[in-house]
């Protein structure tokens, strides 16, 4: 999510790696309007709910994902940018960078309960993995202040890299890697003794950080060289480095480790890395400034936040919409008929008769097969709608021709009559 520090518009990356699927092709299915600038976001462990940190309407929005609707809208402090809820659901943490302080929200009654003051403009905020502490970047004061979860109260500060932004635990919350935008690096801090135990050189203007399931690789994005570097955990050494689009920030990762989902601020769209190759598996166009990301438990869905339109995209993951396609080759009365439309898309369409009539004795399958013995001639004309719950339904408009069938011509057993 955006923070604007010495005249340069900043990116908070928000990573959750909760998330199983397949992203051979991905679409938008909703749009969702919230209030100004929504940056951070996180799910509850359910995935019930979206909780997204709108900066310019210095509130949280609370989205239902059965539904994809806005049900509570909570005031929070100046400034709200990073967005992180307790692993049992029960409270959320959100950074206000502009008044210093973190507000925790009961999320039973969406309600701010507390504030916690805080260092020189918070940014990110991520919470170890048993829910004790919280770790929030200070980007003016080069320090990382640990929070108490249980009192809420600051209970030691941390000295990082200049102008810290992202931070991420590792899963057995051992490590938490922590991105210095203006210091090219990762800070890695041994959370049993709050000291930092490393410092990786990466990218240009590091900002998000995500984890395999495993923990075996952290995937780091650069805004100011448009790439992802791959960081080896054991050795803290960067293995690879992924070319993506404008500006990359938010990243969230798959739990099975396959994939991982980068947000483009200045591209509007999302690269899906193949984490196998190290390659684009696809780029999906979403809202205007993507920032933060997270996926549902389930692996079904991706929601991203677009901090220049005021919206959330919402992509199924591994999804395509449904097609049809084919056109009914003619039919003769009291003749079997068939014919099968192409079907395609993921998960399986299936289609209907939606409009029009079939002609008598022919039925349509849901799997697009035309089938049947026609019983009267005519010009049949009818709308097939294919659908599998992505996207919008393909409607494909068809015509069918029967003839009435042709009397054979008897031939004379006698051959010609008369004779000279």
């Amino acid at each position: 999510m955006p923070a604007v520090l010495g005249g340069t518009v900043l990116v908070v990356a928000t990573a959750l790696t909760t998330a199983v699927g397949q992203a051979t092709a991905d679409v938008v299915t909703n749009t969702i309007t919230v209030e100004a600038g929504p940056g951070g976001v996180a799910i509850t462990p359910d995935g019930a709910h979206v909780y997204v940190a709108n900066q310019n309407g210095h509130s949280v929005s609370v989205i239902a994902t059965a539904t994809n609707t806005v049900t509570a809208t909570i005031p929070v402090g100046e400034g709200p940018s990073g967005m992180a809820i307790t692993p049992d659901g029960a409270f959320a943490y959100v950074t206000n960078l502009i008044d210093d302080s973190v507000s925790v929200i009961d999320t039973s009654i969406n309600t701010e309960i507390t504030t916690v003051p805080i260092g020189g403009t918070p940014n990110e905020v991520a919470i170890t993995p048993d829910g004790a502490l919280a770790y929030v970047p200070n980007t003016s004061n080069d320090s990382v202040s640990v929070i108490d979860t249980a009192t809420n109260a600051v209970i030691t500060s941390v000295p990082v890299g200049r102008v810290p932004f992202g931070v991420t635990f590792t899963p057995n919350g051992a490590l938490a890697y922590v991105t210095n935008f203006l210091g090219d690096s990762v800070s890695v801090i041994d959370t049993a003794t709050n000291a930092v135990i490393a410092s990786v050189p990466v990218g240009v203007q590091p900002i998000g950080v995500a984890f395999t399931p495993d923990g075996a690789l952290a995937y780091v994005t650069h805004q100011g060289d448009n790439s992802v570097s791959v960081i080896d955990t054991a050795t803290n050494a960067v293995v690879t480095t992924v070319s993506v689009g404008d500006r990359p920030n938010g990243i969230a990762i798959t739990p099975d480790g396959n994939l991982a989902y980068v947000n483009n601020f200045d591209g509007s769209s999302v690269s899906v890395i193949d984490t196998a190759t190290n390659t684009i598996a696809t780029t999906v166009p979403v809202g205007d400034r993507p920032s933060g990301v997270v996926i549902t438990p389930d692996g079904a869905h991706a929601y991203v936040t677009n901090w220049g339109d005021g919206t959330v995209s919402v992509i199924a993951i591994g999804k395509t919409p449904a097609e049809i396609a084919g056109t009914p080759t003619a039919g003769v009365v009291g003749q079997p008929y068939e014919h099968t439309f192409t079907l395609t898309g993921e998960p399986a369409p299936t289609a209907a008769v939606t409009a029009g009539a079939l002609p008598e004795g022919v039925a349509l399958s849901e799997q697009g097969v035309l089938s049947g013995t026609p019983t009267t001639a005519g010009t049949y004309t009818f709308t097939v709608t294919a659908s599998n719950g992505v996207g919008d339904d393909a409607i494909l408009e068809a015509t069918l021709d029967i003839t009435e069938a042709t009397e054979p011509v008897p031939s004379n057993p006698w051959g010609s009559l008369g004779g000279s």
